[in-house]
């Protein structure tokens, strides 16, 4: 029976392959088969194999060059003992057969155990051909030699590895946390505005307002602030429940649930920049989405509209919604400065950077737009941006529909 040969570029599974991988057996600098075509030479051998534990593939070297196969490993490894196994050797005629299927030509074979610093088997090298005589003792113990080297340097790149991943992982975490944070201070900018000024104008002006304007402006500081507070909750929600990672937690509900909160948020920055904000979302269109993220994006995506808005009284920023045939959209359109085709092609770059300044001079991160994508991706949507410099943008958000209307959360309405 031949033995069967794979070409690498043409193996699947590769990536199981972890102690080969470790070997570089797929790049050009090969150790592997740098070791194998040396200890062939030293033996005066044709064929030598190298089999790991638990790994799908087999690596051979031999005249037709560097191959993989796959072979019955676990059988043949189990014959194995932690001791060099040649020719007197108790298994040595049991070896010798199970390997036949796979090379018939095995006169001679010597087969030399991989162990680990803790005398772990790991796998196992065989060095087969057709010559009858027996293999020099001072050959077997250079490449004895040779095989701990091997050995040892796997052993380092497996904890370098591991220690890289190890970083890899905290650096990453680092970042997330980074990012989060990032967040929820781009989150909370826009409500601080309207409490900022509206509180300044009680501190400084109390004098000139009668009871109604007070009233008035306690009312919308408390709304504001237990909206704020509703939203920084959600985020820090997020944060303990995943470490900085978001949780897809979907409902049905309508979606002016959503457009109620940020309009309750986003009020007085409006008010304040005399931009006109209007809600145009019907009250029964439904979805099925997660409610603090759509929130969250519709949020961003208005805040963003009424930043590049002009303040002279002529700017308006709306939010309107329809159901289509493929999910619901949701629109939100401003009035304001516009982009170039370079703005829109980065629009949803995740790369930090600093955005342009706002039309009141606000400064950002860019931040929220890359939060809105991967949000609305997460739900299962798409969106995209159409704007013309000096024309005004529109952010167009496509999310699935509710999917049993009968059961989704609904606005309540107030007196």
């Amino acid at each position: 029976m031949a033995l069967s040969l794979l070409n690498i570029d043409q193996m699947g599974q590769i990536s199981a392959c972890h102690l080969a991988l470790l070997l570089d057996v797929v790049s050009p600098q090969n150790k592997l088969e740098t070791f194998l075509a040396r200890a062939k030479k030293i033996l005066r051998v044709d064929h030598a194999i190298c089999i790991f534990q638990h790994e799908p593939y087999a690596w051979s070297h031999s005249a037709l060059g560097f191959k993989s196969f796959k072979i019955a490993a676990t059988h043949v490894v189990k014959l194995l003992t932690k001791e060099m196994l040649t020719l007197g050797h108790q298994q040595y005629t049991q070896y010798q057969q199970a390997i036949m299927p796979h090379i018939p030509q095995n006169q001679r074979l010597v087969a030399f155990p991989l162990l680990s610093k803790k005398q772990h088997s790991i796998g196992q090298l065989i060095f087969i051909d057709d010559c009858k005589d027996c293999f020099a003792v001072e050959d077997i113990a250079f490449v004895q030699e040779l095989l701990n080297d091997l050995v040892e340097y796997l052993e380092l790149k497996a904890n370098f590895a591991t220690l890289q991943e190890s970083y890899e992982q905290v650096s990453t975490l680092n970042h997330s946390k980074t990012k989060f944070f990032q967040i929820i201070a781009h989150d909370l900018r826009a409500p601080f505005h309207g409490l900022i000024g509206f509180s300044e104008v009680l501190a400084e002006e109390l004098d000139t307002l009668d009871p109604a304007s007070i009233q008035n402006i306690a009312s919308y500081l408390n709304d504001t602030a237990s909206s704020t507070y509703h939203l920084l909750e959600n985020l820090l929600n997020w944060a303990m429940a995943e470490g900085g990672r978001f949780t897809y937690q979907p409902i049905n509900f309508e979606l002016k649930q959503a457009s109620h909160i940020v309009m309750s948020v986003l009020g007085s920055l409006a008010l304040n920049k005399k931009i006109q904000l209007i809600d145009r979302i019907p009250d029964n269109l439904k979805v099925y989405a997660d409610l603090n993220m759509v929130t969250s994006t519709l949020q961003n995506l208005v805040s963003n509209a009424l930043k590049f808005t002009p303040t002279d009284g002529t700017g308006c920023v709306t939010i309107s919604a329809e159901r289509k045939a493929d999910g619901v959209y949701f629109y939100v359109t401003d009035t304001g400065l516009g982009m170039n085709n370079i703005q829109i092609k980065n629009i949803f770059d995740p790369k930090l950077k600093s955005s342009l300044k706002g039309t009141a001079g606000e400064k950002g991160t860019g931040l929220g737009l890359v939060l809105c994508k991967r949000f609305v991706e997460l739900n299962k949507g798409h969106i995209l941006v159409n704007s013309k410099e000096g024309h005004g943008t529109t952010f167009t958000v496509q999310l699935p529909c509710a999917e049993l209307d009968h059961t989704a959360l609904v606005l309540e309405k107030t007196a």
